[in-house]
């Protein structure tokens, strides 16, 4: 019987092993990592026929190709790229069949910034603390996918679920918030100028934090708080004002102020932001 695996014939700037992360270990010092758009990677497993926990490959603005050494099923999700089977183009967001020995493309992202390529059976590599999740901040889980990197893919669990409709990247450019726990260290002009103000992604933004750029969050405050823990969604803010939202990547701790927490049901949005992208904050 053929090796259960995926060839890596080109991988683009960043393609990491995804799953739905390691939860619950944040006393430890582990940071949760996983998915980033949550919804894009459920779904793509959902089409293949996996567990929503079956690992996927997250894919930072497309880019990748990939050889089956055995015939799979696979599905794309999360930003919209062109995909290709065996040179032929296929559709986005639902299930493919590859036979053995096809080469799948992703192109580049023409709309939203992560790609998730879900193959049926999972990307089955070693889990570190229960998970298969590639965490870029501690080094966890495995190495960032490379050319030449040989991937075993586990075995189908069941046929694949067809969907009526798959939704598109989220458009939106809002991100709502609910305050605290350290409002107060912030003036309150600026606290109450938060519903509306504008931000711009920055370029240096990542799994570890969406990194934003605007009016700054000025403090009221001027002595240190000490670390405490970081939740994802926090909008930590650093002394130059400039609020970053922590995303699955982030550390566990933090000694700067936060001024709020993004809702949970907004982080895929924060996923699929480009850089230079717009996005307004909402106090709820």
């Amino acid at each position: 019987m053929a090796e259960r695996s995926l060839e890596v014939l080109r991988a683009g700037p960043q393609v990491t092993v995804q799953d739905l992360g390691r939860t619950g270990r944040a006393h430890l010092g582990v940071p949760r990592s996983g998915a980033l758009d949550g919804p894009a990677h459920r779904l793509a497993n959902r089409l293949v026929g996996n567990d929503e926990s079956a690992a996927t490959l997250e894919c930072l603005g497309g880019q990748l190709t990939v050889r089956a050494r055995t015939a799979v099923t696979i599905a794309v999700t999360g930003a919209r790229v062109p995909v290709a089977v065996a040179g032929r183009q296929r559709e986005w967001g639902n299930a493919v069949a590859v036979p053995a020995g096809a080469e799948v493309e992703l192109g580049v992202a023409t709309q939203g910034l992560r790609a998730y390529l879900a193959v049926s059976g999972g990307i089955a590599v070693e889990p570190v603390l229960g998970s298969r999740s590639t965490d870029l901040l501690s080094g966890l889980g495995p190495d960032v996918v490379g050319e030449g990197d040989v991937l075993p893919v586990g075995d189908r669990v069941r046929s694949p679920v067809p969907v009526e409709a798959v939704p598109a990247p989220p458009v939106s450019r809002v991100l709502r918030m609910r305050l605290g726990p350290r409002d107060d260290w912030f003036e309150r002009a600026c606290v109450a100028a938060l519903t509306g103000s504008a931000y711009v992604v920055g370029s240096d933004s990542n799994r570890i934090g969406l990194r934003l750029e605007g009016e700054p969050i000025r403090r009221r405050r001027d002595d240190e708080l000490p670390s405490e823990g970081m939740v994802l969604g926090a909008v930590q803010v650093p002394p130059s004002g400039q609020p970053v939202v922590f995303l699955h990547d982030h550390p566990t701790t933090g000694g700067y102020p936060v001024v709020g927490v993004v809702l949970a049901e907004d982080l895929a949005t924060c996923a699929q932001l480009r850089p230079g992208d717009e996005v307004t904050l909402r106090v709820v």
